[in-house]
C-alpha cells in the first residue's frame, strides 16, 4: 500500500513538473500598436500584456488593460479610451489553441499560428495569428502581428473635422515568457 501511495505521489509529482515546465507566462510583455491618419502616423504601446502559453494542451491566453496603452500624448489618449469605452470593455483579450507545431528542442526562430478567440470593445472574433517562437536562455520569446478593422469590433474611428482614424490598425505583441512555478 505504501509503494503504491508513493508511486502515485512520484507520478503527480511528475505530471505536474511536466506541465509546468511546458507552461511559460509573462506579466510585462509588450502590446504595441500604429495606426495612422492622413499625413500622419502614431503609436501606443504598453508593457502590462499579461499571457500563458501551455506547450502541452497548446492554449495561448493574452490580455491586455486597455488603459495601460500610451501614445504620448495625454488628449490622444483620452480620446482613444473614450473611443474604446474602456469604462465598459477594459480589456483586450485572446484565447485560443496553438495550430502549427512549435519544438522547445530547437532553439532556432520557428514560425507558428495560434487560432482562437479575439475580445475588444465587447466584441469577440475568431481569428488567426501568425507569429513566431523561439526558446531562449531567458525563456520562451514570442513575437505576433496582424490587422485589426475597427469596424470588426463596432469601434468607430475618431475624426477631427474630416479627418479620421485609418480602418485598420497594424497590432504587434513582444514578451519573453519564462517557466511557471509550482
Amino acid at each position: 500500500m505504501k509503494s503504491t501511495i508513493k508511486g502515485i505521489v512520484c507520478i503527480l509529482f511528475l505530471f505536474s513538473y511536466t506541465v509546468s515546465a511546458q507552461s511559460y507566462k509573462t506579466e510585462s510583455g509588450e502590446a504595441i500598436f500604429h495606426s495612422k491618419v492622413p499625413l500622419h502616423s502614431f503609436t501606443g504601446s504598453s508593457e502590462h500584456l499579461i499571457g500563458l502559453i501551455n506547450l502541452d494542451a497548446k492554449t495561448v491566453d493574452f490580455y491586455l488593460d486597455l488603459a495601460t496603452l500610451d501614445t504620448g500624448i495625454g488628449k490622444r489618449d483620452r480620446d482613444m479610451r473614450e473611443t474604446l469605452e474602456t469604462d465598459k470593455h477594459p480589456f483586450a483579450e485572446f484565447f485560443g489553441k496553438l495550430v502549427s507545431d512549435f519544438d522547445p528542442s530547437i532553439s532556432k526562430k520557428q514560425t507558428v499560428m495560434v487560432e482562437g478567440d479575439f475580445k475588444i470593445h465587447g466584441v469577440k472574433r475568431n481569428v488567426r495569428i501568425d507569429g513566431t517562437l523561439q526558446m531562449t536562455d531567458q525563456g520562451l520569446q514570442l513575437y505576433a502581428s496582424w490587422i485589426l478593422k475597427l469596424a470588426d469590433y463596432n469601434i468607430k474611428p475618431p475624426q477631427i473635422l474630416f479627418v479620421k482614424v485609418d480602418q485598420e490598425q497594424e497590432i504587434e505583441i513582444k514578451a519573453i515568457l519564462t517557466p511557471t512555478e509550482n
